[in-house]
């Protein structure tokens, strides 16, 4: 079976110790579960092995021209700057950097398959079956899940390189997509 891992907008204002949430909770979280690190083997082993990998962000134009701003979630990100396309911020945290010709796939919603090419992209390559992995476990992973399930690719998430701005709410999240793909460690992946 054909596959693909998806990093999950693993970006600077989001997971980095200087990121505007990387400051927070969820940066707490990425650092004691030690996502970075273990999203890092995880992307070195699917190179190793063959498996493409490919990388969603959620960004923005400078004036967040994308972002709904009565959107509980997105009008908070344009209110306050982040998630910029071309800034620091926006950009895949440095220790998980993607190699050229990587799928860079930019939304604007949860869903990495909301009004992006990634479903015409994974179709045109023949994957059936997606790896994923990010932050956080109760958007944007889960949308991915639930959206792949519904468009019949098999879904497999990598369980410890994903974080939530809590552990309650990583594992909350976890245990409401369990019926809709197969959660493992990332040691165990791509074999």
């Amino acid at each position: 079976m054909k596959s693909i891992y998806l990093v999950l907008d693993m970006q600077n204002d989001l997971v980095h110790p200087d990121g505007a949430s990387g400051k927070g909770p969820l940066g707490e979280q990425v650092r004691s579960r030690e996502v970075i690190a273990r999203t890092a083997a995880a992307i070195a082993k699917a190179r190793a092995k063959g498996i493409a990998v490919a990388y969603v962000r959620v960004a923005f134009s400078d004036d967040h021209r994308e972002a709904n701003p009565n959107s509980q979630v997105f009008g908070a990100i344009a209110k306050n700057g982040i998630l910029k396309k071309d800034a620091w911020g926006g950009a895949v945290h440095d220790d998980l950097a993607p190699l050229a010709g990587e799928w860079d796939i930019v939304k604007h919603r949860v869903s990495p398959f909301y009004a992006t090419s990634l479903e015409v992209l994974l179709r045109g390559q023949g994957i059936e079956r997606i790896y994923c992995s990010g932050v956080s476990t109760q958007a944007v992973v889960q949308a991915t899940v639930r959206d792949a399930h519904d468009r019949d690719f098999d879904v497999v998430v990598l369980e410890d390189c994903c974080a939530s701005p809590s552990a309650q709410e990583h594992e909350n999240s976890m245990a409401s997509i369990a019926r809709f793909c197969t959660s493992i460690d990332s040691a165990n992946a791509f074999n």
